[in-house]
């Protein structure tokens, strides 16, 4: 069973690279594509927060290259430097999404809600439940393991799998909201939102990926607890 698990974390932990190879690569070549508006994605940011009444966001640069994302705690818009002074596709895109979780805790939106919800628990969950699952198995040594604590250890990291599941629709769905606003705003052409849309599928894909990963994993430790218990 053990290999049944290093073989599921090695086949999602490979089609996660590939994944995220593409999305670079995506987001490297729309970058080269000039928005027609001109406008840059702290700009787009700035339109779509008016836009939808929202005046106690702030749009912020950070490090890192893809590094975007929206802070509910700080009402903060975190766009990464090629993002936020970008002029082109790409940047329209990630900033517009963005923004998209912003309205989306602006009009509290149900699965962001239970999103953040979660994340307490999640935070817990995804430091123990590894090692209390390898101490229930008895990897480091604890003899032949312990149903009970294999069954805590497995409730653990089923927190983990039902937020990466919660976290999809909360992702699909500000990618909509952000692809709307561009075409009713205008601020892109029919071409260049179909590339937008192009850029946030692979964003989104990412996300896919990981709850499929931990559905997998999830499904592999509830079969050894099950041949356990028969044993």
């Amino acid at each position: 069973m053990t290999v049944g698990i290093l073989m599921i974390s090695l086949v999602f932990m490979l089609l996660g690279m590939a994944v995220q190879a593409r999305l670079r690569s995506k987001f490297s070549e729309y970058g080269k594509v000039p928005v027609s508006s001109g406008l840059s994605g702290k700009e787009v940011a700035e339109k779509m927060l008016r836009d939808n009444g929202i005046y106690d966001v702030k749009v912020t640069s950070v490090d890192g290259f893809l590094s975007d994302h929206y802070n509910p705690v700080n009402k903060t818009v975190n766009l990464s430097p090629e993002v936020y002074s970008g002029t082109n596709v790409s940047a329209a895109a990630v900033a517009a999404h963005e923004c998209g979780h912003a309205v989306q805790h602006a009009t509290a939106y149900s699965m962001l809600m239970l999103r953040s919800k979660l994340v307490p628990a999640v935070k817990v969950s995804s430091t123990l439940s590894q090692w209390v699952i390898i101490a229930g198995l008895g990897i480091l040594g604890f003899g032949g393991g312990n149903q009970t604590v294999l069954l805590i250890g497995i409730i653990l990291f089923a927190v983990t799998t039902l937020f990466s599941l919660v976290t999809l629709p909360v992702e699909f769905d500000a990618s909509a909201r952000a692809l709307k606003w561009l075409d009713n705003a205008r601020l892109t052409t029919a071409t260049e939102h179909v590339k937008a849309k192009d850029a946030l599928k692979w964003a989104a894909l990412t996300y896919v990926v990981a709850a499929l990963a931990s559905i997998a994993m999830l499904v592999q430790y509830i079969l050894i607890y099950q041949a356990r218990s028969r044993d």
